[in-house]
């Protein structure tokens, strides 16, 4: 038989995959059918050239396509011609993609002056625009999205119905004449203007703050050039120092404020199009990154983000301007009031950013899900996530084996959910901090959402250790309600075991935890930890010195703190008051070495993170955090722009497993020059931590060492502790598809629960089969 059937996995249904199959078909004259089913994509198809379509097949896919397995067996195939066959029923395996970023096609059809989507916000096709921000459930059809409510005018049905079309089923495709409408708000509701994009802009440039409704919830936006809209924003917002991401046409128009290099355009250009961590550039935007060594950048992702800059470039026709650099610089920043979740609905923009915000860009299609912006971070061993949202969930993570369906519900902060669905592990957009009402609300309607559009029943439920978290008490209430086991993962454990699922390793596992602060099994405050990782077995090798946090979580916001205890710890707390008084003259530490030496309210901590607040401290870097990490990536910063140095020798000492760095404490005192103390720390820590990693591993079987945690998101510190293995012969394992911070948390709880399951499972069966 020459003709062949052959079945495309992966995400290959809403991406415009049957019609590129048509027309590739149709271009080498074959006969057949392509249709979709339960498990993605299947074609027949037989004529002279079927090897050189099979060739072809993944190579020249769609865009937004991702191929996971072509597989291919002989048929007989029927003529004549080639047709598009309805979908066949079966289990749904197929997930819906991600929001993607306009795509050059739509680009030229919004600067057309005579194409009929001439300056439409909502170009859309195949190719590019909203999928999981709009879709409520599966299949992944129009009536199941926000554009039901738009009827298709006839004009638009005729592309979505001809397989030669690139908006042939394209869910989301409308026009002005059918489909969603903008509208420019004040702060009553009142329209203020006929052409709201003119409108907007003109609010902007004269140092207004607006709310943009955008894919997955709005932005504040202001010309982040003006320096007392910035400042106002901020205090609008409660926002004192955190970082705000700036939006810029292209590349070319950040080349003063960033350093933008091959890795960074790339992400910047990309389908995903996050924020992207570049290091600053020569001039300084006031306030927007205070700080920090690196500036968080992003380009417009929506024509209505687009149609900005093309109102400022004087609304040209063709798509030549794009190149050019543009003078307008806009913070985009998450519209939430502080510490809530992202605000999405029209009306809650109005109730909610009142008092924030002098003006709403908005529209009437709904936003079904809140997805806030990817955050990544450029690297020489590939991108990292620091937040992985839009533009990436839910593509689907592959493991290792298969088993039972399983719903991980995360951590405290940063959270994100995971569903563990056959080979795949699905983890959310990010959630957040779980500290108010709003944000454990967020939590729950993220996992409704997430099991609505997978189709699932989860068979189990996995949460953290610690019993207080609103994340581990929706796992066992959800637990109750199914009536399916939950599983109580300790929370490091987690995060080594993220990387072996990403890895898809099922062998044991050498790896470092490195974080703030999370519940041991032992009761304790753990966060830097030497662990041995195999499947739903955990053991504790080794751990970080650990130090004590005077006033318990106050000491974690206020480094000054961590100093003292740490000075205090190695012995000199004789030299604090003249440390003090250079550094912070406004602090008394006779209350904290009270405490300390009585050991009153000082809880001792194995955190890695905590050294990292201790030597901000010592070095006079800030007295309090004003969010979390803050100290941390000031330290980071510092070191990156002085550039590596040695590591301080004799800086630590390996008793017993534990790492102390104490050694490196009196160094730090005597520093003088805070960059040159920072690329210090950073290079003693990596030297101390990689020679603790190589005593646990075996060099000649291949060892791999996973690193996790939040202080592996710390650039300097991975590539020396990468630079150290390498040179060992040993590979360092790192999160690239989830954040290695506590976003990637439930990753690792489902994988491990999944075993943890199967060994009970096993268990079982062995005492049933022997009894």
């Amino acid at each position: 038989m020459s003709g062949r059937q052959i079945r495309i996995r992966g995400l290959v249904q809403g991406v415009g995959f049957r019609p590129y199959v048509w027309r590739l078909a149709s271009e080498l004259g074959l006969v057949g059918w392509v249709r979709n089913d339960g498990a993605g994509v299947t074609v027949a198809v037989d004529g002279e050239k079927v090897p050189e379509f099979i060739a072809r097949l993944a190579p020249e896919a769609p865009r937004l396509a991702r191929i996971d397995a072509v597989e291919a067996e002989p048929a007989d195939v029927a003529g004549p011609g080639f047709a598009i066959l309805d979908s066949a029923a079966g289990d749904v395996r197929t997930a819906i993609g991600p929001d993607a970023a306009i795509c050059p096609d739509c680009v030229a059809d919004l600067c057309d002056p005579a194409g009929r989507r001439w300056r439409y916000a909502f170009t859309t096709c195949t190719h590019c625009g909203p999928r999981y921000t709009v879709s409520r459930r599966i299949p992944y059809d129009r009536a199941h999205t926000s554009l039901a409510a738009f009827p298709l005018c006839p004009a638009c049905a005729a592309e979505y119905t001809a397989p030669a079309d690139r908006r042939f089923h394209a869910e989301t495709t409308c026009c002005p004449a059918c489909g969603p409408q903008l509208r420019l708000l004040d702060a009553t509701g009142e329209v203020l203007a006929s052409d709201p994009l003119a409108a907007t802009l003109s609010l902007l440039r004269a140092g207004k703050i607006v709310a943009l409704k955008g894919l997955g919830g709005f932005h504040l936006a202001c010309d982040a050039r003006n320096a007392g809209a910035v400042a106002e924003l901020r205090r609008r917002k409660q926002r004192e120092e955190k970082p705000f991401a700036v939006m810029a046409l292209n590349a070319a128009s950040l080349r003063d404020h960033a350093r933008i290099g091959t890795a960074e355009a790339s992400l910047l250009g990309g389908i995903a199009a996050p924020v992207v961590l570049c290091p600053k550039g020569a001039r300084e935007l006031p306030g927007i990154a205070p700080g920090l060594a690196w500036l968080g950048a992003m380009l417009p992702a929506t024509p209505l983000h687009l149609l900005l800059w093309h109102e400022a470039a004087g609304r040209p026709a063709g798509t030549a301007w794009r190149a050019a650099p543009n003078a307008l610089l806009l913070v985009m920043t998450s519209a939430n009031p502080h510490g809530e979740p992202l605000v999405t609905g029209n009306d809650e923009a109005q109730a909610r950013l009142a008092g924030i915000a002098d003006a709403f860009l908005v529209h009437d299609r709904d936003i079904v899900v809140r997805c806030d912006d990817s955050v990544v971070r450029p690297g020489a061993a590939g991108p990292a996530f620091v937040r992985r949202a839009r533009g990436y969930v839910p593509v689907p993570i592959p493991l290792a084996g298969d088993g039972p369906t399983v719903l991980a519900l995360g951590g405290y902060l940063k959270n994100t959910v995971c569903v563990l669905k056959g080979r795949q592990a699905y983890l959310s957009q990010h959630v957040g901090g779980l500290d108010n009402a709003a944000a454990i609300a967020f939590l729950e309607e993220t996992v409704a959402h997430l099991l609505a559009i997978l189709d699932v029943r989860p068979d189990l439920i996995a949460h953290d250790l610690h019993p207080d978290f609103p994340s581990t008490r929706l796992a066992q209430r959800l637990a109750g309600e199914l009536r399916v086991p939950a599983f109580a993962i300790a929370h490091h454990h987690a995060h080594v075991a993220a990387i072996g699922a990403e890895y898809a390793l099922n062998a044991p596992l050498i790896g470092l935890a490195l974080d703030g602060v999370g519940l041991g099994p032992d009761g304790g405050l753990w966060g830097g930890e030497l662990l041995r990782v195999a499947g739903a077995q955990c053991r504790r090798l080794g751990h970080v010195q650990p130090l004590r946090l005077p006033g318990g979580d106050r000491a974690a916001r206020e480094p000054w703190r961590m100093a003292v205890a740490a000075l205090h710890h190695v012995g000199l707390a004789y030299r604090i008051g003249a440390w003090l008084k250079q550094n912070y003259p406004e602090r008394d530490a006779g209350p904290l070495l009270t405490m300390l030496a009585r050991d009153l309210r000082c809880p001792p901590t194995s955190s890695l993170g905590r050294w990292f607040d201790a030597a901000a401290g010592i070095l006079g870097l800030r007295a309090e955090a004003r969010y979390e990490g803050q100290a941390a990536m000031e330290l980071e910063g510092l070191a990156a722009a002085r550039g590596p140095v040695p590591p301080l020798d004799g800086g630590w000492a390996l008793r017993d497993g534990v790492l102390d760095f104490s050694p490196l404490l009196p160094a730090l005192l005597a520093c003088d020059d805070a960059p040159d103390g920072a690329a210090l720390f950073h290079a003693t820590l990596a030297a101390g931590l990689a020679e603790w990693a190589l005593a646990a591993v075996d060099r000649a079987k291949g060892a791999k060492i996973a690193v996790g945690g939040g202080c592996a998101m710390n650039a300097v510190l991975m590539a020396a502790l990468r630079r150290h293995l390498d040179n060992a012969g040993v590979m360092l394992l790192e999160a690239r598809q989830a954040p290695p911070n506590d976003g990637g948390l439930a990753l690792g709880q489902g994988w491990v629960a999944r075993q943890m399951f199967e060994e009970m499972e096993d268990v079982s069966g062995n005492s049933r089969a022997g009894g």
